[in-house]
């Protein structure tokens, strides 16, 4: 298929100013081989030619996964942590935020906050837990 030049009258998709998206148009007046002016067929605004924008690529939203955080986080604060200062846990223990604890299965652990009533989370190196206590 060939390309004819275009002419006065002619229809082409130009981006429209007044309806702010790419219409159909009719052009005005050429100025060399370039439309000068055209006509929206939407609107019928007058303005300047001006090319079609291509479409917006929809945003990419990268979804972090809280598994690979919580064993960043662990990474960055497991160097500053003393096993020897950690306390065993007990289901009878009451527990402050940044107290470390000694687990019998998930091992050293960092308590967080507080997050509910009888209720702490503990960051371990296998991830965060929510731990009962007193």
């Amino acid at each position: 298929m060939e390309i004819s030049e275009l002419t006065p009258g002619d229809p082409i998709e130009a981006r429209c100013t007044k309806c702010r998206k790419n219409t159909n148009h009719i052009v005005v007046a050429m100025k060399d081989d370039v439309p000068a002016k055209v006509q929206c067929n939407t609107c019928s605004g007058q303005h300047k030619y001006r090319p079609p924008t291509a479409p917006k690529k929809p945003a990419v939203r990268r979804t972090v996964d809280p598994k690979v955080a919580e064993q960043k986080e662990w990474a960055e604060l497991s160097p500053s942590m003393n096993s020897e200062q950690a306390s065993a846990y007990s289901m009878d223990s009451a527990y402050k935020v940044g107290t470390l604890i000694k687990h019998p299965q998930f091992g050293l652990g960092l308590n967080q906050r507080v997050v509910g009533l009888r209720k702490i989370e503990v960051l371990f190196e296998t991830g965060k837990k929510i731990m009962r206590c007193k």
